[in-house]
C-alpha cells in the first residue's frame, strides 16, 4: 500500500512539474514576443533619432572645420566648404567599403 501512495505522489509531482514547465515557457514566450514587438514598433523611431544625431554631427564638424578656414556659417562659401567635406565623406566611406570588401 505504501508504494502505491508513493507512486500516486510521484505521479502527482510530475504532473504539478510539467503544469509549471508549460506555464514556465509560456511566460517566456510572452516576454519574447513582447521584446520583439517593441523592438518592431520602435525601430523606425530609433533610426530616425539616429539619424539627426548623424545629421547634427556633420553640421557641427562643418561648422567647426569651415570655421577653422575663417568660412562663417550662411554664406555661399560655406555651402560649397560644406559640400566639398561631403565629398570627402563620401570617398572615404567608398575607400573604407572596399577595404572591407577585400579590393583595397
Amino acid at each position: 500500500m505504501t508504494e502505491a501512495r508513493t507512486r500516486a505522489r510521484a505521479s502527482q509531482h510530475t504532473a504539478d512539474d510539467t503544469q509549471r514547465l508549460g506555464i514556465a515557457a509560456a511566460l517566456v514566450l510572452a516576454v519574447a514576443t513582447a521584446l520583439g514587438l517593441h523592438a518592431l514598433v520602435s525601430a523606425p523611431a530609433l533610426r530616425e533619432a539616429a539619424e539627426a544625431e548623424l545629421a547634427r554631427t556633420i553640421a557641427n564638424e562643418d561648422r567647426d572645420v569651415c570655421g577653422q578656414f575663417g568660412v562663417r556659417p550662411g554664406t555661399n562659401a560655406f555651402v560649397a566648404c560644406s559640400r566639398e567635406l561631403a565629398n570627402v565623406r563620401r570617398k572615404q566611406s567608398d575607400r573604407d567599403q572596399a577595404a572591407a570588401a577585400g579590393v583595397l
